[in-house]
């Protein structure tokens, strides 16, 4: 399914189990290589203590930015079909994975069905969101960096969010 015009996408990924770089690099490939996806810009990669669930290996977190002419449903069945491809199972909430693809926004869409919301409804509450948001929240201006800079103060968490890197060094993975 398509819309009439391209919308920027932004997409969290975590990843705390197996070769969690290379979990990152394959699951952003698959959304650069879907042709009603171009990749926009990619944040910086941010090492972070799990939530909710802490008894379980630190996750890698970025945040890219793609041009969607997808709509909001039809790319969450993208992001799922990669998180499946990727060896994602949905053993338990907050639990380890391989990957893990969440839709922060869709241009301007405001989606809330029982198995999309959009904006993300948590977003503004963690630091290993936010931060990575940050490095490429310029890419909408309805994303107002002093608010995220404002919700980032409010987390108790973002003192574990760990800058390990300015990116990924070849997406051809």
């Amino acid at each position: 399914m398509h819309t009439d015009a391209a919308k920027h996408a932004f997409i969290a990924f975590g990843s705390n189990q197996g070769e969690r770089i290379d979990c990152l690099k394959k699951a952003l490939k698959a959304l650069s290589d879907h042709p009603d996806l171009s990749l926009v810009d990619v944040s910086a990669i941010y090492e972070t203590a799990p939530v909710g669930m802490t008894d379980q290996p630190s996750f890698l977190n970025m945040v890219a930015v793609f041009h969607s002419k997808l709509t909001a449903e039809a790319l969450l069945n993208v992001t799922q079909s990669i998180e499946q491809d990727g060896g994602r199972e949905r053993k338990e909430r907050w639990g380890p994975r391989t990957i893990d693809l969440d839709i922060l926004r869709h241009g301007t869409d405001t989606v809330d069905t029982a198995h999309l919301q959009i904006p993300h409804p948590r977003m503004m509450e963690r630091a290993f969101v936010l931060v990575p948001l940050l490095d490429v929240a310029h890419h909408d201006p309805a994303l107002c960096e002093d608010t995220l800079h404002e919700a980032l103060k409010g987390c108790a968490d973002r003192a574990d969010v760990k800058r390990i890197s300015d990116g990924l060094p070849d997406v051809d993975a």
